[in-house]
């Protein structure tokens, strides 16, 4: 999928891209699929903002996509490519043999009129199939990939995502994560092969500030722009923050890590996103 500029008709175009669709040959979700989910707006059930910078989208209806890729040895052909408006990749609909439609993740190069199957045992490591870790060739790229067996995939599932297995270690496979996380998950769990498609999608430039409304992201003021009374860091002559490190509104430091050195699932991970193994006394 490319990205097309609009061209210089307004200041709010001029730099603005958009993508070209001609991937897209189904215009219409299938409403089977179709829920409608209300937008709270980053409201609480009181009306209190409970988190910032969120309010004011357009409407969406939510495409139910089958992450555990639930039809075990059925085979399904692909009917169309569509877009989904509530992630940064497109879904592919897919026609299963026994009648059952479903939206699936699409692949890169996974294409109109193409089979595909989730297999309980061994089978065809084609783009768009499902096989359990244990059961795919080592050095493939995988997405959707689960973190416990049926759970549904949690791992690379985002435009151009995708986790490479490295080996097979006993009940666990070492898969290397987009991150650069490199970290064990259970041979049992599922992941489809193949990337995920629209590999160009951080590539988009909104343009306009407009564009993010339609999105439902409100403005985010810098600290020191502010009144001393709405931020510790606001107030005074010039852009200065006082000597004051960057904080929240509410005067807690930015940047803090938050994961704990005791949590459980630490002892799955071989080595983390900054390249330095664990201890395995953490």
């Amino acid at each position: 999928m490319a990205y097309r500029s609009l061209g210089s008709h307004s200041p709010g175009s001029r730099q603005a891209t958009i993508p070209d669709f001609k991937d897209i040959t189904k215009s219409v979700p299938e409403k089977t699929l179709c829920v409608r989910v209300k937008y709270h707006a980053g409201r609480n059930n009181q009306g209190r903002i409970t988190v910032r910078h969120k309010g004011g989208r357009h409407d969406r209806l939510y495409r139910m996509i089958d992450f555990k890729r639930s039809k075990i040895d059925v085979a399904g052909k692909v009917s169309a490519i569509e877009y989904d408006p509530n992630r940064n990749c497109r879904i592919a609909l897919v026609f299963y043999a026994d009648g059952v439609k479903g939206y699936i993740l699409a692949a890169k190069d996974l294409a109109v009129g193409a089979v595909v199957q989730s297999y309980s045992a061994a089978g065809e490591p084609a783009v768009g199939n499902a096989l359990k870790l244990r059961n795919i060739p080592q050095g493939l790229e995988v997405h959707n990939v689960e973190l416990a067996p049926g759970r549904g995939g949690q791992l690379a599932r985002a435009a151009g995502a995708y986790a490479r297995l490295m080996a097979i270690d006993g009940d666990y496979a070492i898969l290397a994560m987009p991150s650069g996380e490199l970290r064990r998950v259970h041979a049992d769990c599922r992941a489809t092969i193949g990337i995920v498609g629209n590999l160009e999608a951080n590539l988009r430039n909104l343009g306009k500030a407009g564009r993010n409304r339609w999105l439902g992201v409100r403005p985010t003021v810098r600290g020191n722009a502010q009144n001393p009374i709405a931020h510790p860091l606001g107030g005074g002559e010039g852009h200065t923050n006082g000597g004051r490190q960057h904080c929240s509104p509410w005067g807690l430091v930015d940047g803090k890590k938050t994961r704990t050195g005791k949590n459980r699932n630490n002892v799955f991970i071989i080595r983390r996103r900054d390249g330095h193994a664990l201890s395995s006394k953490k």
